[in-house]
Order: C-alpha cells, then sequence, then structure tokens
C-alpha cells in the first residue's frame, strides 16, 4: 500500500476511535435525571408546612415508603419530636436531591435515614448506595453540624431476596462507616423480624412481600426508640 495512502487510512480510524470514546465518556458523564416524579410529594409537604412547620430542632424520619407508610410514627414515637418526611418509591439520589426542600430546612437536631431498598431493587450497586448515602451524610453536616444521623439497615425483604448479597454489602458497608465517622449511628432492624430459625417472618409482610404491616412497626419501633431516646438525652 502506498504510504499516503497507509496515512490517510490510519488518521481516518484515529478520528473515529477518538470520537467513539469521546461519545462513551459523554454517556457515562451525563447527569442523572431529575426525580420531577416525587414533584408533588415535596409540594404536598410544602403546602401542610405552610399551615402547620414541624418543631425545629426535632427528628426527622426521611427517606422511602418504609418511611412514608409509617402513620403511627409520631405516636410511636413520642414523647420526642419526630415527624415523618418519607415519600415512597425513592431512592438516595432522590432523598439526595430534596435534602435541600424537606430536611435543611427545618433544620432538625436528628434525622432517621431509611433508603436504598428501590436502589437494590433497580440493580445499583453497594457501592453506589452507600456512595449516595455517604453524601447525604457529609452535606448534613457541612450544613448542620450539630445534626445527628441514625441510618436505618436496608430490610432483608422477600420481594428482595435474590438482592440480600448487595442488601447485605450496603448494611456492612455503612455500619463500618458510622464506626468510623462522626455524628452517625448505626441502627440494625433485621433482627425482629426474624424468627428462631433466622427465616423472615412472612406474617409481617402485606402480600407484596416488601411493605409492612402494621404490627412491623412496633417492632421497628422497640428497636429505634430506645436509641433516640439515650440520644436525645444526652445532647
Amino acid at each position: 500500500m502506498p504510504p499516503l495512502r497507509a496515512l490517510t487510512r490510519a488518521l481516518v480510524l484515529a478520528v473515529a476511535l477518538g470520537s467513539a470514546a469521546s461519545a462513551h465518556t459523554s454517556a457515562q458523564a451525563a447527569p442523572r435525571p431529575l426525580p420531577t416524579r416525587f414533584q408533588a410529594d415535596i409540594d404536598k409537604f410544602l403546602r401542610a408546612d405552610s399551615a402547620s412547620p414541624p418543631p425545629s430542632g426535632g427528628i426527622e424520619f426521611v427517606g422511602s415508603s418504609i418511611i412514608r407508610l409509617w402513620s403511627t410514627l409520631g405516636e410511636q414515637m413520642a414523647p420526642l419530636p419526630a415527624y415523618n418526611r418519607g415519600f415512597g418509591g425513592s431512592q438516595t439520589h432522590d432523598v439526595l436531591y430534596y435534602m435541600d426542600r424537606i430536611v435543611l430546612p427545618y433544620r432538625p437536631r436528628f434525622v432517621v435515614y431509611y433508603c436504598g431498598s428501590n436502589d437494590v431493587s433497580a440493580g445499583e450497586t453497594a457501592e453506589a448506595i452507600v456512595g449516595r448515602v455517604q453524601q447525604f451524610h457529609q452535606r448534613l453536616q457541612r450544613e448542620l453540624p450539630d445534626t445527628r444521623m441514625f441510618f436505618v439497615s436496608v430490610l432483608h425483604a422477600p420481594e428482595k431476596r435474590t438482592k440480600w448479597a448487595v442488601v447485605d454489602s450496603v448494611n456492612a458497608q455503612m455500619r463500618r462507616y458510622a464506626a468510623s465517622a462522626t455524628h452517625i449511628e448505626y441502627i440494625d432492624i433485621n433482627p425482629p423480624l426474624l424468627d428462631a430459625r433466622g427465616n423472615v417472618r412472612g406474617a409481617l409482610y402485606l402480600p407484596d412481600s416488601l411493605h409492612y404491616v402494621p404490627g412491623a412497626y412496633a417492632l421497628f419501633t422497640d428497636v429505634i426508640k430506645p436509641v433516640l431516646m439515650r440520644a436525645w438525652s444526652a445532647r
């Protein structure tokens, strides 16, 4: 092949490879779409707050449907000043995105965080999930340095049985992170949902094998409330 033709073909190939690499990099760097499907939930919180705002310096429970469906949270956590800001279907990036609107303005003394379960269902890796939870905590510390976060373990719901390894990895990583970071504590709520043989107690679940009957929230209260009471008394 004449040298000029060989040089031309090499240049064309280099340009093509460079364009493909650039496109791949752009695709990887593309920002996640804004979670606008939750805007109605957020607006509902804000309308309610305009009429009756939650207590400044209170205890905010935030996260996905496990929190949203905890309809008796205020009563079960009393006399602690707890309030609910869960929105169903949310993932860790949604809670991170909306913390400017439904977390930081309230200046809560404590934030009880349950999220990550929907990330697992969506096929996210444990590392990605943990990374966003840590971003939430680190931002909380920058903006509200006196606020303490409590990470509630991702649950072993039967619906996620094939992905329990990811659930376990998230929980293990967050337990280690909480042991070394400041103003964060890990709370494991999986044990009371198991029977004496270590099997999931199916009677605690709704037919979807994902969400919980009211009695399960009494078990959550038995684990979470003493931790919060101790921390609240020591604040």
